[in-house]
């Protein structure tokens, strides 16, 4: 398969969006553990951003790789 400058194009940005929900992932994990006692164990929703987080983050590195 041919990689065109517009294929390289778009899997850069493509990338880079994955990327940023990533980011925003981790933030809204970050704001969710913030509001719980530091004795409390971390709340199932701010696992859940990290989880949601680390899977954009590995389809952003698989897109990378394959081009």
């Amino acid at each position: 398969m041919t990689t065109t400058s517009s294929d390289t194009i778009i899997s850069g940005r493509l990338r880079a969006v994955l990327l940023d929900l990533a980011r925003r992932e981790d933030e809204l994990a970050a704001d969710e553990r913030a509001g719980a006692p530091y004795w409390a164990s971390c709340p199932l929703s701010a696992l859940g951003h990290r989880n949601a987080a680390n899977v954009l983050r590995a389809e952003a590195d698989l897109l990378l790789a394959s081009r």
